[in-house]
């Protein structure tokens, strides 16, 4: 199924990483996800995309924090 929405604990799975993480990804490094009612979704194409530039590194830089 092409473009499958994932909910948190799928695309948590994916990356190997736990649900907190996810959470946190989305509110502090922009991880790409849409608000479906009260629920995160996301789509795989989106998030690795930003894997592979460096979204998900351990250097990266929290927005707001210097």
């Amino acid at each position: 199924m092409p473009n499958r929405w994932l909910s948190v604990e799928q695309i948590a799975q994916h990356l190997g990483v736990s649900k907190d993480t996810v959470y946190t990804w989305i509110s502090t490094r922009e991880m790409p996800a849409h608000k479906v009612g009260r629920l995160w979704k996301f789509q795989i194409p989106e998030v690795d995309t930003w894997v592979k530039a460096g979204g998900a590194a351990e250097t990266a830089q929290k927005h707001g924090k210097a």
